[in-house]
């Protein structure tokens, strides 16, 4: 039977995952914050975690990529009340094998999980089509040196907007890019205004998808 660990940082929600999930699957523990995920994930060793994608001290991508090189047969599938696109495609890039939103079934909950552990990749219908183009576009290797990027519109942009520019595009909050660039909130803000209006988008999403067509991510 398929071991799950469950994260997320709603009680309500984890008892229902687990009441979805029924007898199907054997929910080996819970946590609801990184530390508590870390910890109990590294106790555990389960199959599969269900993680949440925003949670208080560092969000899942931070209880993955702390885990994923120490726990390399653990599978990681994101389940969040977000389908926004830098969310998705970094939860994906940080190495989890499937996003699914919280709008799920509980029947389609439980085939995922087991798709997952079973090594298949899994995402919610309306998800997919945005993160093969980002992949395609970008691949899954390292990034490729901004010189290869085709749009003018990034020579408009100075050292320090570049690097903000890819860590948005990743899906990095505005106070992880300030802890990262040594730079306070408000300036980058500041800089993700500057970008967002240099490369004429419109939103986080939008640079996302730019970013990946020009090989930045």
């Amino acid at each position: 039977m398929t071991r799950v660990f469950v994260v997320d940082d709603h009680a309500m929600v984890r008892a229902g995952v687990r009441a979805e999930l029924g007898d199907e699957v054997t929910v080996v523990g819970e946590g609801a914050d990184v530390a508590s995920a870390v910890a109990g994930i590294r106790a555990t060793r389960p199959d599969v975690v269900l993680l949440d994608v925003h949670m208080p001290g560092g969000g899942g991508r931070t209880v993955l990529e702390t885990l994923r090189a120490e726990l390399p047969d653990v599978k990681w599938l994101a389940l969040s009340v977000s389908d926004a696109a830098e969310d998705v495609i970094a939860v994906i890039r940080a190495g989890a094998r499937g996003y699914v939103t919280k709008t799920i079934s509980g029947a389609d909950l439980l085939d995922a999980v087991h798709r997952v552990a079973e090594g298949d990749v899994v995402f919610s219908p309306r998800l997919a089509g945005f993160v093969l183009d980002a992949f395609s576009a970008a691949g899954p290797a390292a990034p490729v040196p901004e010189e290869e990027a085709t749009d003018p519109g990034l020579d408009l942009l100075s050292a320090r907007e570049r690097e903000v520019m890819q860590l948005l595009a990743r899906g990095y909050t505005y106070r992880e890019i300030g802890s990262r660039l040594f730079i306070s909130v408000k300036t980058v803000e500041s800089h993700a205004s500057n970008v967002l209006r240099k490369l004429q988008l419109s939103n986080r999403n939008e640079l996302t998808r730019w970013a990946a067509t020009n090989r930045l991510l």
